[in-house]
């Protein structure tokens, strides 16, 4: 059980914290927070009362720092500590001899104890939290302030209108873009039968983990340790599918994994598949933008209309990305407006691209290409409406 008291711990800004303060002298319930921290990857510090200046570090050798009074114990580590654990046993010592902070969790393992709600109050928690009900909501929060969450990265999905529309393209263009800019960039591929996207960027050999190996993933997966376990190709990070006979990963595994690549903020593209199933549906929950690329041409906005009313029944904001060349005199306004759709803009025609590609070069390689220049501007355009709405 958790339960809010006052209001939620604040986010902890970009970059790596140090892990959680714990408070308490019952070896059982220090037993269990040790347990927790190492399942959230934190490595806490551990004290008897609020920490003098010398603490003791978990797993250190050596006898643990002496109990120092409340009342009389400088507060640094208090103060500095990203979230403070307190068992209960430790309320009663704490009360009115620690200054009031954010981030502060008093743990018990008693559910019938009804006091545990005034000594938290006493001693200004945010939550109360009773073990072992409330252990992952626990592990979250530590993994959370250990890896220093921040922003969510900016969530693009790209699917396409129809069957060989360029969807594929234009997700390799925009993380390869994204990434030049020297922004955290990954590139996810959600689409099992779509040959790999690793190929699309000549790295089909390189080292790290695919798809099928996060799927017994369950809760919360560590975003720093998703980043570094996937192949680096072009300044970018790949998540795609080997050429096992693997073509599904669980819902669940899905969400805990776009979820983790979400954290670390940064960008995140992904490119989809046009069939919506369970997996796809938990990606197009966690995207911030949709665009459905659309040649222009009747029957492929025909095929279109379908992937859109199916899309925009998860995904609100979803948007048209109109390819060229123009038939039946349709040009890219009219093609969005058919589609009922917000235009973002026309993908330009690259001569060379095939052989680029052949070539083991991805789209959107070239700087100075068509490509990278309307890849550039949607990350420009698209950068400030998030600045807007935060």
């Amino acid at each position: 059980m958790s339960e809010t008291i006052t209001h939620d711990p604040p986010a902890a800004p970009g970059g790596h914290q140090s892990g959680p303060l714990i408070i308490t002298e019952d070896t059982e319930l220090l037993d269990d927070l040790l347990r927790l921290c190492a399942a959230a990857g934190a490595t806490p510090e551990v004290h008897h009362s609020v920490p003098g200046a010398i603490g003791h570090r978990a797993g250190a050798t050596g006898p643990p720092a002496p109990r120092l009074p409340a009342t009389s114990a400088p507060r640094g580590g208090w103060d500095a500590a990203p979230l403070v654990l307190v068992g209960d046993d430790a309320a009663r010592r704490l009360r009115g001899g620690a200054l009031r902070r954010r981030g502060v969790v008093l743990v018990g393992r008693d559910q019938d104890d009804s006091g545990i709600w005034q000594r938290a109050v006493e001693i200004g928690a945010d939550h109360v939290l009773m073990l072992p009900d409330g252990e992952q909501w626990l592990v979250d929060r530590i993994a959370d302030v250990t890896e220093g969450v921040g922003r969510p990265a900016l969530t693009v999905g790209v699917i396409g209108g129809r069957g060989g529309a360029g969807a594929s393209t234009l997700a390799c263009a925009l993380a390869v873009t994204s990434a030049r800019e020297g922004m955290r960039s990954l590139l996810v591929d959600a689409d099992p039968l779509g040959g790999g996207l690793d190929v699309l960027l000549g790295g089909e050999t390189a080292d790290g983990l695919r798809w099928p190996a996060f799927a017994a993933s369950r809760g919360r997966v560590g975003g720093g340790a998703l980043e570094e376990s996937l192949p680096e190709l072009h300044s970018l990070r790949v998540l795609s599918w080997d050429r096992s006979d693997c073509v599904a990963v669980p819902p669940p595994a899905v969400r805990a994994v776009l979820a983790a690549a979400r954290r670390r903020g940064g960008t995140v593209v992904v490119d989809l598949p046009r069939r919506i199933d369970d997996g796809v549906a938990e990606v197009l929950a966690q995207l911030d933008v949709g665009l459905l690329v659309v040649p222009a041409e009747l029957r492929a906005v025909a095929a279109a209309g379908r992937v859109a009313t199916a899309v925009g029944m998860v995904l609100r904001d979803l948007r048209a990305v109109v390819r060229g060349p123009y038939a039946s005199g349709l040009d890219d306004r009219e093609v969005a407006g058919l589609l009922g759709l917000p235009l973002a803009g026309e993908v330009p025609v690259e001569s060379g691209l095939l052989r680029a590609t052949e070539n083991r070069r991805p789209p959107g390689t070239s700087a100075r290409g068509p490509l990278a220049r309307f890849c550039r501007e949607f990350w420009d355009r698209a950068l400030v409406e998030t600045d807007r709405t935060v």
